[in-house]
């Protein structure tokens, strides 16, 4: 019986995934997931250091059972090389986050600092605003939004995590 439930709980998982660089891989794979009714949280996907693969990083939340299902169907698709998931496993995963902020001269200074303490950037500048670029993961990015007054915020735009597996832990054909 306590299996039965451990397999039921979700639970986010993130998967990186070796695929062939052609035509409409990606939307097999998008394909794949809205199909069977499951939910892709976040994606990222670009080209290796080999041209003809790309590397995506798909973040999603299920249960065990149903982890192993999208594994094996990912594991059929033609263009897919390869699949692991690096969630139980060591590995680096950062999201890029860009945020504009309304920066009027009164709340300038401190919305440097603010940046500065979570080694963001400013990364363009107007008589109005800043808009900032930090990197980290997703709970870093989140406690910088709450740090900011919400008022000030104009527009967010986030990457998604982009995962690699640590040491040894390698995703090559």
């Amino acid at each position: 019986m306590q299996e039965n439930q451990n397999q039921n709980q979700k639970q986010k998982y993130t998967l990186s995934i070796l695929i062939e660089n052609e035509f409409g891989a990606l939307s097999r794979v998008a394909g794949l997931f809205s199909a069977r009714g499951y939910n892709i949280e976040s994606l990222t996907v670009a080209p290796t250091e080999d041209e003809s693969l790309s590397r995506m990083t798909i973040v999603t939340s299920c249960s065990e059972f149903v982890l192993e299902q999208i594994t094996k169907q990912l594991n059929k698709l033609v263009d897919v090389v390869k699949v692991i998931n690096l969630t139980d496993t060591a590995h680096v995963g950062r999201e890029l986050m860009l945020i504009k902020i309304r920066a009027l001269a009164k709340d300038r200074e401190e919305l440097k600092r603010t940046c500065d303490i979570f080694r963001g950037k400013i990364v363009d500048v107007s008589e109005n605003s800043y808009i900032m670029e930090l990197t980290g993961n997703p709970q870093k990015l989140d406690a910088f939004i709450a740090a900011i007054p919400q008022s000030l915020i104009l527009e967010t735009a986030r990457t998604g995590i982009c995962g690699i597996g640590r040491a040894e832990r390698i995703l090559k054909i």
